[in-house]
């Protein structure tokens, strides 16, 4: 058949063999070619299948390289700032597609399946690898920080609905990407992209909602979903196949024979066995959370997974009521040092080095400088800019922002400067999530929820200290926070990402130079470290 690539060739296979020849010619060490060649071979399954049965056999041969190119593709916009660039936009755009596409051949062989083609073994697998690729364009929303399209929920329902209605949803089907067990079923998949949707992907860093979407598939054939019975007692939450979303708070008024209710006892002491295993110091191969991961960050993971996996009811330190107003958001260490120190950063005489412009400055007027004051060179003003963002809500401990408009772009964990329209006082805060709208995507439409790290920070200048380094290093932008006492919360720096280590020696410029030793790691984020110190001497 020649390139299986070659642009503008009209594909078509007629049966078995000339689909796997194809499949085999496609050029695995060139993802984006290896992904070209599949997207066509799903459009022409879709426009000209060839009998189901071989079908079905294509579309499980091409499982695989198709994962592995989707993979190598997403990196193009995996962990990048919001809204997407023009390239990974159209990226995303092509890997979900691709997703789409397979959960849609397979529906299309269950379509074509003749009167005893059709037994339910073979109904359970077309269903839940239709599952399987629905919950996968999901994933890729929450990995790409993109609300989800809208119907989406509604796809997944569908499958699961004929699934029990074919009475199929528990029936074992082969799934070789689940190597722990080698097996799956329809219930199992459909509960993994409910479990996910629980335990808030938009808040999770790319490696924790990696790891949660890894153990959802794992543990999910130990959540039992079942139609709400008399006498079973109010759930907590329930999920409603006629409704564009996931389990929410059940309504104990409404009892419609679409809602399905989640039992995720098993889970929970599965997930407390996982922990105890941990602090035993099992390794989490050992205590079964697979390969990797390290305890430290399985143990993190784990916590923040309890409560919405045991369905248990959040319980807010402070409360949360509805915004008004607007609040001025700035990124990047710079812009945040500016807003925060008002006025620009400038390295302290001992080592400054001037620029050529500034010692053309320095010479020219140097008849108006006052010998008796330190020397100072005031270098062009830069265009720091802070946007203008909604507020949706807020608490004593946050804000949730929403952004109609293009404007800075904005990546999750990421430090932020929050300020009042009329304030002159910045505060700071992490984005602990993010989210780029379905129906703001073209205008940038960002909503994020931002955290407020406590007490008034001062804009201060650090670098290291010690035998290693220079007397003339130069300083770089940091933060000194206050104590709180009202918290229990001490003294804190906030420093560049990869500047903390245990006992390390920093020194701290503002009015006045001191000398600190580092000691605990705080809190992290994507570009930046908040550590506790102690006062050297």
């Amino acid at each position: 058949m020649g390139n299986p690539n070659a642009a503008g060739v009209a594909l078509a296979f007629p049966d078995l063999p000339s689909g796997a020849a194809f499949l085999a010619r496609l050029p695995l060490a060139d993802p984006p070619l290896l992904h070209d060649g599949l997207v066509r071979f799903q459009h022409s399954l879709l426009t000209a299948p060839p009998a189901p049965l071989a079908a079905l056999q294509l579309l499980e041969q091409a499982r695989t390289p198709l994962a592995f190119a989707q993979e190598e593709l997403a990196r193009r916009y995996l962990n990048r700032p919001l809204p997407l660039a023009d390239q990974e936009e159209t990226t995303f755009v092509a890997v979900t597609a691709a997703w789409r596409r397979m959960a849609q051949a397979y529906a299309r062989v269950a379509q074509g399946l003749e009167p005893g083609q059709d037994t339910p073994e073979r109904l359970a697998l077309i269903l839940h690898r239709c599952l399987h690729y629905t919950a996968l364009v999901m994933v890729e929303h929450y990995r790409a920080r993109r609300e989800l399209d809208a119907g989406l929920w509604l796809e997944l329902h569908g499958y699961f609905g004929s699934a029990e209605e074919w009475g199929v949803a528990t029936l074992p089907v082969a799934d070789p990407e689940m190597p722990e067990h080698g097996q799956g079923h329809c219930a199992a998949i459909y509960n993994a992209a409910l479990l996910l949707e629980l335990a808030g992907p938009y808040s999770l860093s790319q490696r924790q909602l990696e790891l949660a979407w890894r153990w959802a598939r794992l543990w999910a054939p130990l959540v039992g979903i079942d139609a709400l019975a008399a006498g079973d007692g109010a759930p907590r939450f329930v999920v409603d196949l006629l409704r564009d979303g996931g389990l929410q708070p059940h309504d104990a008024t409404a009892d419609a024979p679409t809602l399905r209710r989640l039992d995720t006892s098993r889970l929970t002491l599965r997930l407390r066995q996982a922990h105890q295993g941990l602090k035993a110091r099992l390794s989490p191969v050992d205590a079964g959370l697979g390969e990797g991961c390290s305890a430290s960050q399985c143990v993190h993971l784990l916590a923040l997974l309890f409560r919405p996996w045991s369905q248990t009811p959040a319980l807010r330190r402070f409360r949360r009521h509805p915004g008004k107003g607007r609040l001025r958001l700035c990124v990047g260490w710079e812009a945040l040092h500016y807003f925060v120190a008002g006025r620009e950063f400038v390295q302290p005489d001992n080592v400054r080095v001037y620029s050529r412009q500034e010692f053309d400055s320095l010479f020219i007027f140097r008849h108006q400088v006052d010998p008796s004051q330190p020397l100072a060179v005031a270098s062009a003003r830069l265009a720091f800019a802070a946007d203008t963002w909604s507020v949706a809500n807020e608490s004593a401990a946050g804000y949730r922002l929403r952004r109609d408009g293009a404007g800075q772009r904005l990546q999750q964990g990421q430090l932020v400067g929050v300020a009042g329209e009329a304030a002159e006082q910045f505060m700071l805060g992490q984005a602990n999530w993010v989210m780029q709208e379905r129906d703001g995507a073209e205008a940038g439409g960002l909503v994020a929820g931002i955290s407020l790290v406590a007490g008034r920070p001062q804009a201060v200048a650090v670098r290291h200290h010690g035998a290693d380094h220079s007397p003339s290093e130069p300083y770089v932008r940091a933060f000194l926070l206050p104590p709180v006492p009202s918290l229990e919360q001490g003294a804190s720096l906030i420093l560049p990402l990869g500047w903390y280590g245990a006992r390390r020696q920093v020194e701290i410029h503002s009015d006045g130079t001191w000398l600190v030793q580092l000691e605990e790691l705080l809190q992290g984020g994507a570009d930046f470290e908040r550590v506790s110190f102690s006062v050297c001497g």
